[in-house]
This record gives structure tokens, C-alpha cells and sequence, in this order.
């Protein structure tokens, strides 16, 4: 079978066996279809001739027409993945990506909301009785409450509440579902924007969150309506829906400093991810080391 043909068999196997998002799915996808251009511009016409010596040569050519250390890694990652399936497959014997890394970029710690901005974005709102104002303080509301991302909110049907214990059932990345609490606040904020819900919602809608049309809510919509009330509060920095997602992780672990239990409740495959997508500060982090490290600790 041509190289080329391989691509198509391994995004139907994206889709239907691993079932990751058309957006995820699309990034493996211009990443093989990089590889398959270079191999062309080097006369590689089948992965057998492609060794670990050309996938340095390939990684470094992206480095060199200035793609980043992150973008470099992200491409590397999904190569990983495209080669372990045709090994799975049996088109190759051993992966030629294993044991190849890619150049280190600056790690960016995420802008976050520190915990009075995240008051003033969904405790001062002038206008809350209005319908679709109910309906974006639920949601914002359960965003932060939960650490949901923001295709999991828009994705949310009515089923998924279970208002008596308090839970929300969610469908993350790679179809994995987790269940996870929901705060007093946005059980609250929930309870009010139902009773508005019915009289948007046609029969049979079974979407949590929907339009004035009473269509289940776009994620571009959640977007513009958090940036218009992040406006109404007079918060001064760009707020998007992930940075709600960002402020949940970094307060829950300020206050409790549990790592793995925070990696569960975000959805993380890997600690990892959490360790860069959360952080402490560094007056905290100074703080715990001196009350904690035996050769730290001030003599009383």
C-alpha cells in the first residue's frame, strides 16, 4: 500500500477506535502529512526506507525554519503516535521515532484570575435576571466550580446533573468520562438558569446550555459572552473560558497542595501535564520549604 494511503487508514483509526476530537485529529493528520511531503522532496516512498537518523534530519529542518521548541515537541508527538500504529500494523518492525526528542522551549506559566477577580467576574453582575445572563453565570459558574474544558461545557446534556449529590458527569478527551463535584454557588447559579431553560428550549433538546434559538450553545458563543461579562466586571486582562479552567486548578492546589487528586479531577492522563499546567507561587512554595525541610526549619 503507498505511504500516502496510510494516513487515511490512520485517521479512521483516530476516529473510531482512540474517537478524538475532529480538532485533535486534524493536528496527527498535518503533522504526517509534513512527514510525507519531506519524504517526497527526498525520494522516501515507503516508511521502511524512514530510519531514526531521517526523523532527526526532518525535526531539525522544522527547527530551523523557526518552529518552536512546543510546536517541534507537539509534531514529534504525534509522529510517536502515527508510528506506533503502523507498527501495531505490521508495516514496520520497530518505531524509527522511539528514543528522539525534540529542542526544548521556554516553559510559559498561564495567566490565571487570582480568587477576588473571579468574584468580581461572577458575583457583580448588574443584569443577572436576564435570561441568557442566568444561563452564562451557571455555566462560568460550573466552569470554575468543576475545571471543566470548554468542550465538555458546551457538550454537557441535562442527564449529566445529579443535583441531589451534587455531580456532573463529563465526557473529557478520548471519550474518558470522570465525574466529578459541583459547588454550592454553581448548583445555585444551575437551579435558576433551568427554570428560564424551558422556556428557550424546544422539546426534546436535551442540552444543558443553549442559544436564544434554543440550539445547543457553540463554543465560539461561550467565548464571546465570558470576554463581554469579564468586560461588564471591569476586569482589565483578556479572560477566555480555559482560564476559568486554569484559575479552578491553581486555588484547589494552593489550598490543598494534592497534585494527583487535582490530575483526576482536570481529566490528565499524565501528572505531568498538571505539573505544567498548574502552579504555586514562589512566596508559597518558599514558605512550605521552610516550615517543612529538616535543614530549613529556624531554630526556635
Amino acid at each position: 500500500m503507498p505511504a500516502a494511503d496510510w494516513l487515511q487508514h490512520f485517521d479512521r483509526h483516530l476516529a473510531s477506535e482512540r474517537r478524538l476530537a475532529p480538532a485533535t485529529r486534524y493536528h496527527y493528520r498535518r503533522e504526517v502529512q509534513a512527514l510525507l511531503t519531506w519524504c517526497a522532496e527526498e525520494n522516501i516512498g515507503e516508511w521502511r526506507q524512514l530510519n531514526t537518523h531521517c526523523l532527526r534530519r526532518f525535526i531539525a529542518l522544522g527547527h530551523r525554519r523557526g518552529l518552536s521548541g512546543r510546536s517541534l515537541q507537539r509534531r514529534l508527538s504525534a509522529l510517536r503516535t502515527f508510528f506506533r500504529y503502523l507498527v501495531r500494523e505490521g508495516v514496520l518492525g520497530a518505531s524509527p521515532a522511539d528514543g528522539l526528542s525534540a529542542p526544548g522551549g521556554p516553559r510559559h506559566l498561564p495567566a490565571t484570575l487570582d480568587v477576588d477577580s473571579v468574584a468580581r467576574l461572577l458575583d457583580g453582575v448588574a443584569d443577572e435576571k436576564e435570561r441568557l445572563t442566568r444561563r452564562d453565570l451557571a455555566m462560568f459558574e460550573l466552569i470554575y466550580s468543576s475545571g471543566l474544558r470548554l468542550g465538555e461545557t458546551v457538550s454537557l446534556d441535562l442527564d449529566q446533573l445529579d443535583f441531589r449529590q451534587g455531580l456532573v458527569r463529563v465526557t473529557g478527551k478520548g471519550a474518558k468520562t470522570r465525574i466529578l463535584p459541583v459547588g454550592r454557588k454553581a448548583l445555585v447559579r444551575l437551579r435558576d438558569w433551568l427554570q428560564v431553560r424551558e422556556t428557550l428550549a424546544p422539546a426534546g433538546e436535551g442540552a444543558l446550555f443553549i442559544s436564544h434559538r434554543g440550539r445547543r450553545l457553540a463554543a465560539r458563543s461561550v467565548q464571546q459572552r465570558l470576554a463581554r461579562l469579564a468586560r461588564m466586571a471591569g476586569l482589565q486582562v483578556p479572560v477566555h473560558p480555559h482560564k476559568l479552567r486554569h484559575a479552578f486548578a491553581t486555588h484547589m492546589l494552593e489550598s490543598s497542595g494534592d497534585l494527583r487528586a487535582l490530575q483526576e479531577l482536570l481529566g490528565h492522563a499524565d501528572i505531568g501535564t498538571t505539573q505544567v499546567y498548574t502552579h504555586l507561587d514562589f512566596q508559597h512554595l518558599a514558605q512550605v520549604y521552610d516550615a517543612a525541610h529538616p535543614r530549613a526549619r529556624r531554630k526556635r
